[in-house]
């Protein structure tokens, strides 16, 4: 077991952890933070991608002793006292999802993204979130969706 102390969505948690522990285990189970989903367990789907140190990383192929020290941000740590983040928001008002189980790691993915300044065209949006698959939609509500938030957060070519 190993002592590690992380942040997430503003709070500081201290775990004893195995080493072997992926951080999306930890964060679901130890941390009741449902959000981030497990949809692949081989990277390949991005369903568990949360923000550590700012960077979009999928929780699957990180061990929870990884990120000790950092600073992790999970779909439940988006919103502010109610109102949803302009990337959720925009999600939202283009219906830019169907079943909903891609939806937090494509959220975070597109958070990223465009805090980046690399949401600045329709390419440069798909090329960004084609580590995150769905399987109900066609992509466009979703491209469409992170140009509208970019645009809102300001980060728009």
């Amino acid at each position: 077991m190993r002592q590690v102390a992380l942040t997430v969505n503003g709070t500081r948690h201290e775990l004893e952890l195995e080493p072997r522990e992926l951080l999306v285990y930890v964060l679901r189970d130890r941390l009741r933070l449902t959000g981030t989903n497990v949809g692949c367990d081989t990277s390949s789907c991005g369903s568990c991608t949360v923000l550590v140190n700012g960077e979009s990383v999928k929780a699957c192929t990180m061990l929870g002793v990884q990120a000790d020290g950092t600073d992790i941000t999970t779909i439940e740590g988006l919103a502010t006292n109610g109102t949803m983040h302009p990337v959720q928001q925009a999600f939202h008002d283009h219906h830019a999802l169907q079943c909903g189980y891609c939806t937090p790691g494509m959220v975070m993915a597109a958070v990223s993204l465009i805090e980046h300044g690399e949401a600045t065209s329709e390419a440069a949006i798909r090329e960004g979130l084609e580590g995150n698959l769905c399987r109900c939609t066609g992509y466009h509500n979703i491209v469409v969706a992170v140009q509208d938030a970019a645009a809102t957060m300001g980060r728009a070519s």
